[in-house]
């Protein structure tokens, strides 16, 4: 990994000034930075991730809708168990994914 394009990732969360960077920039920084460092930017990605698969770009898309939540618990799951917010953001995440699965099941 370049550290540079690390180093640029974390200036753009602090500079963002925000708990939590969404959208498309929030992706961009959380799917790098969760690589060097799973533990720390796992949950803030799978947070994100579930955010962006009700994002109104993608809410008449239901594959891309179902990648993102499946990425979502992906990431969620490879957390250890005693990160704190691993329950938080897998359990979100499997709600949205269960959500979702309900809408696109036709009632018999």
């Amino acid at each position: 990994m370049d550290k540079d394009i690390v180093v640029r990732a974390r200036v753009q969360l602090l500079s963002a000034n925000r708990r939590v960077v969404r959208g498309t920039e929030g992706l961009r920084i959380y799917r790098l930075l969760t690589q060097v460092q799973p533990e720390v930017y796992g949950s803030k990605l799978a947070y994100v991730l579930v955010e962006a698969s009700m994002s109104a770009q993608v809410l008449e898309m239901p594959e891309q809708r179902l990648a993102l939540l499946d990425e979502a618990i992906a990431v969620a799951s490879a957390l250890d168990t005693a990160n704190p917010y691993r329950d938080m953001v897998l359990g979100r995440a499997l709600a949205a994914r269960r959500e979702l699965e309900e809408r696109r099941t036709p009632e018999v």
